[in-house]
């Protein structure tokens, strides 16, 4: 594309740039690993140029995150012990060292994911430390409760053995419950309930544009 990329590796509580450096910042699932978020948010309109825009998207949400894991929870001990079972064992079990190294992955998130968000809290973090035009959106209600059991089985079976049309049931059952969240759901059940959560807002000076 041309572009002049310079990357550096560094904490988000202490970003090695200049005031004033950018007119837009944007994270993905970055949030909820910092330990002190307000000072981040804080360090992220610093180096804002007046009126310069930030972007956070896919951050987990405190009810959402919750139901999700519990989901997760109760799906991994369903699939792990029901592929032990005779005439399942062989095609759809993993071996019982794939599955002990999948538990303690799944352990090191409670090092990792530091914080769930509620939306309106978010919001007011992102206003005391400076910024304007605050606002969120949520995303994944339906979608969360099909979509992380979903990757659960998967992780918890022989790789390989659910083959394209599973991939294609999942992916199609995904939008679809997306869509009924983004249209239907959102209208009635109240934001905290959803999975994800996405902030944006402005650094004050210049006008700020939606």
């Amino acid at each position: 594309m041309g572009l002049d990329v310079d990357g550096r590796v560094a904490d988000a509580e202490g970003i090695p740039y200049d005031d004033d450096t950018f007119d837009l910042v944007v994270g993905h699932a970055v949030l909820h690993h910092i330990p002190d978020v307000e000072l981040a948010m804080r360090e992220v309109l610093r180096v804002l140029r007046p009126g310069g825009r930030f972007v956070f998207c896919g951050e987990p949400t405190r009810h959402g995150d919750a139901i999700a894991r519990r989901l997760s929870r109760l799906t991994w001990w369903a699939a792990s012990n029901v592929t032990q079972w005779p005439g399942l064992r062989e095609n759809w079990a993993r071996p019982a060292a794939e599955l002990a190294e999948s538990s303690r992955a799944a352990a090191l998130e409670s090092l990792v994911d530091l914080h769930t968000f509620d939306p309106d809290r978010l919001a007011a973090l992102c206003m005391r430390a400076g910024a304007i035009d605050v606002r969120t959106e949520t995303e994944e209600l339906t979608a969360s409760w099909f979509g992380w059991p979903v990757r659960t089985f998967e992780a918890a079976v022989r790789p390989g053995a659910l083959g394209w049309n599973w991939a294609m049931f999942a992916f199609r059952g995904w939008k679809s419950l997306s869509w009924l969240d983004q249209n239907v759901m959102s209208r009635f059940v109240p934001d905290e309930f959803f999975y994800n959560v996405g902030v944006t807002g402005f650094k004050p000076g210049a006008a700020a544009q939606a």
